[in-house]
């Protein structure tokens, strides 16, 4: 196992879930925005989507090696499109939470 020394990467982990009628333009409004990401440094980021068994339930895990990339990625038009779009059709508001990275099989 890697075991990963950098103090400043951020970790995070969001879950939400979208109305029914939603999914399906959630998953495409995902794929536009990770296309955009893909176009970018990858080396300073890994950014992966997951969908619960429900089928709507979304999980989101985001590791940035510092604030300035994870700035740059959250500003992205097609990912702020996305988040409006997701925000006016939740069912519950999305959880944040924090997650302290203590190593990985592969790095940044």
């Amino acid at each position: 196992m890697l075991i990963v020394k950098t103090p400043n990467m951020i970790s995070v982990k969001v879950t939400y879930t979208v109305k029914d009628h939603f999914v399906d333009q959630n998953i495409k409004n995902i794929h536009e925005f990770l296309k955009d990401f893909g176009s970018m440094d990858n080396d300073n980021f890994k950014y992966s989507i997951h969908v619960l068994e429900d089928r709507k339930t979304f999980m989101h895990l985001s590791q940035y090696n510092n604030q300035v990339v994870q700035q740059e990625l959250l500003n992205v038009s097609s990912f702020l499109s996305f988040q409006k779009q997701r925000d006016e059709n939740l069912e519950s508001e999305p959880a944040v939470e924090l997650l302290n990275l203590i190593g990985a099989s592969k790095g940044l």
